[in-house]
C-alpha cells in the first residue's frame, strides 16, 4: 500500500476521518494537500504530518463553492505537480428531525456540502487524473447510503446520492486509467457522530450510543484510523482492479 512519491488531496482533512486519512497517506509516503473550511484544524493536521517528517500543505476551501474547489485543485497541482489520490470526504450531518419538521435551510445546506461538494470535487479533479491517465478517487458515503435512518432525511438522501455519483464517475472514467470508489462508514467515533448523538437525544446522548452498540455485531464503534486504512488501500496500486465499489466499514452493522 505504498504511496511513495504520490500526491493525495483530502477534503475535510481537519478532523475525524479526514484528519486520520491525511496522516495515513503521509505515513505511506504521500505528499498531502489538506483541504478544510476550518483553517485552524487544517493547519493542525499539516503540523501533525510535518512533525512526523511528512510533506503537507493546507488550503482553506468551502467545498460547496466552485471557485473554492478550483482553487484547491489548482493549489495542489501548483504545490506538488500532480494529484494521484483524491479523498472527496468533506461533509456535515445536519439535524435529526422527521421529514415533516425538517428545516428547509438545513436540508439545503446538507445537500450543498455533501452532494454538490462531492460533485464539484469530481468535476474539477477528474480532468487532472484523466490527463495523467492514472489516479484514484474515494468518495465518503455512509451506511446511511443503504437504508433510511429515521430523522436523518437530508443526511441519508445526500449519502444515497454520493453512491450514484460514484457509480456514474466510475463508468465514465474507468477506461481512462482512473478509478472511483466510495467508503461507507458506520458509526465512527468522530465529532460528526458526537453531534448526531446530541441532535438525536439532547437529554441523554449516551442512550443513542448504547442503542447503536447493541445492534452492532462487533460490539463497538469504529475508529477514524480504521476507515483511513481502507481509503489508502483503495487509493493504492494494491486496489488496481477495484472500481465503482462501495466499501462498508461498519463492524457488521448492515449484515444483521
Amino acid at each position: 500500500m505504498s504511496m511513495e512519491n504520490k500526491v493525495a488531496v483530502v477534503t475535510g482533512g481537519g478532523s475525524g476521518i479526514g484528519h486520520a486519512t491525511c496522516l495515513e497517506f503521509a505515513r505511506t509516503g504521500a505528499k498531502v494537500v489538506v483541504v478544510d473550511l476550518n483553517a485552524a484544524a487544517g493547519a493542525a493536521t499539516v503540523e501533525a504530518i510535518r512533525a512526523e517528517g511528512g510533506m503537507a500543505e493546507f488550503i482553506r476551501a468551502d467545498v460547496q463553492h466552485s471557485d473554492d474547489v478550483r482553487r484547491y485543485v489548482e493549489g495542489a497541482v501548483a504545490a506538488f505537480g500532480r494529484i494521484d489520490a483524491f479523498f472527496n470526504n468533506a461533509g456535515i450531518e445536519g439535524t435529526v428531525r422527521p421529514l415533516v419538521d425538517y428545516p428547509e435551510d438545513v436540508f439545503d445546506r446538507v445537500m450543498a456540502v455533501n452532494v454538490r461538494g462531492v460533485f464539484l470535487g469530481l468535476k474539477y479533479v477528474l480532468p487532472i487524473l484523466i490527463a495523467q491517465k492514472t489516479g484514484a478517487v474515494i468518495n465518503t458515503a455512509s451506511v446511511s447510503s443503504f437504508y433510511g435512518p429515521s430523522g436523518l432525511g437530508a443526511y441519508a438522501a445526500s449519502k444515497h446520492a454520493i453512491l450514484g455519483l460514484t457509480r456514474v464517475a466510475a463508468g465514465e472514467v474507468g477506461r481512462l486509467g482512473v478509478r472511483v470508489n466510495a467508503v461507507c462508514p458506520g458509526p465512527i467515533l468522530t465529532p460528526l457522530w458526537s453531534a448526531l448523538e446530541k441532535e438525536a437525544n439532547r437529554d441523554n446522548p449516551e442512550a443513542v450510543r448504547e442503542g447503536f452498540l447493541a445492534r452492532n455485531p462487533s460490539g463497538r464503534f469504529g475508529q477514524p484510523e480504521e476507515v483511513a486504512r481502507v481509503v489508502v488501500f483503495l487509493a493504492s496500486d494494491a486496489a488496481s482492479y477495484v472500481n465503482g465499489a462501495a466499501w462498508t466499514i461498519d463492524g457488521g452493522r448492515l449484515a444483521v
